[in-house]
């Protein structure tokens, strides 16, 4: 039976002889149903539509689906002697990517900003011998395969390693999660956040939203939240959900100008 693969979100859900009826991920409030309809890929469709890529964005290697598939979103792999961390996950894993990423280190473990971006996770997991991935546990409801491999965890912080660390900052979703990287930026810091806060076109500053597509603005007190999370963080760099969407230095006055101007826009 295939594995199905939303169209529109790139979500993964479990081998049925035929796809769901509905993706709980995109029938809610936060995303939406495409306009043509709910509709769903078998794996082997999808990798032979969309093969992984893999290049170079500002210093990691990224992963992504081209054509552009779904929200268009792209994994980070963050190296460690033991193996890399992925942050957030793309829709597919083929054998050409999981050699590359091998090449690489290996993955030990996954980590994913919000359900968003769940993609395969279950599939690159099992690729790398069952490696762990952390899935914030207020987000539980929105998994839509599930696997033995995943790990919710709970409360606002965990650390993968001595320089890798979780941060459930909420927001975008309940467990909205951001990544702190020590030795990124050439040892100043790095700051993963995905859409938490989304790196602007100007790549100067950022801004939050509790749906983007659909137009709701996150609140104040849910933007403090945030900012509280990421105040005591060091780094120089922000790392964003797509392509070249990074803030590549001085980020975090960055970081706190957007902040403040955020705050004062919707006052």
């Amino acid at each position: 039976m295939p594995l199905w693969t939303c169209y529109q979100c790139g979500a993964q859900f479990p081998d049925t002889p035929a796809p769901p009826d509905v993706c709980k991920i995109c029938n809610e409030e936060r995303q939406f149903v495409s306009w043509r309809g709910q509709s769903f890929l078998s794996r082997d469709e999808l990798a032979a539509r969309h093969p992984v890529v893999w290049r170079e964005d500002d210093g990691l290697t990224g992963l992504s689906l081209e054509p552009s598939f779904a929200i268009g979103q792209r994994a980070l792999l963050i190296p460690e002697p033991d193996g890399c961390v992925m942050w957030d996950c793309i829709p597919l894993a083929t054998d050409a990517a999981v050699a590359h990423v091998r090449g690489l280190g290996g993955l030990k473990a996954i980590a994913v900003s919000h359900p968003h971006f769940y993609g395969a996770v279950a599939d690159w997991s099992a690729a790398f011998a069952g490696a762990p991935i952390y899935l914030h546990g207020d987000d539980s409801a929105f998994v839509t395969r599930p696997h033995r491999a995943i790990m919710p965890w709970t409360g606002d912080r965990l650390a993968i390693s001595d320089d890798i660390v979780l941060l459930r900052t909420g927001g975008h979703f309940p467990g909205a999660t951001v990544l702190h990287w020590r030795k990124g930026a050439e040892g100043k810091g790095a700051l993963f956040t995905g859409d938490i806060a989304m790196v602007a076109m100007d790549r100067r500053h950022v801004s939050f939203m509790y749906s983007y597509p659909n137009y709701i603005p996150l609140g104040p007190a849910a933007v403090r939240r945030i900012a509280a999370a990421v105040a005591p963080l060091a780094f120089d760099r922000i790392y964003g959900a797509w392509w070249q969407k990074n803030i590549a230095d001085d980020a975090k006055p960055a970081f706190d100008r957007s902040v403040q101007r955020y705050l004062q826009a919707i006052a």
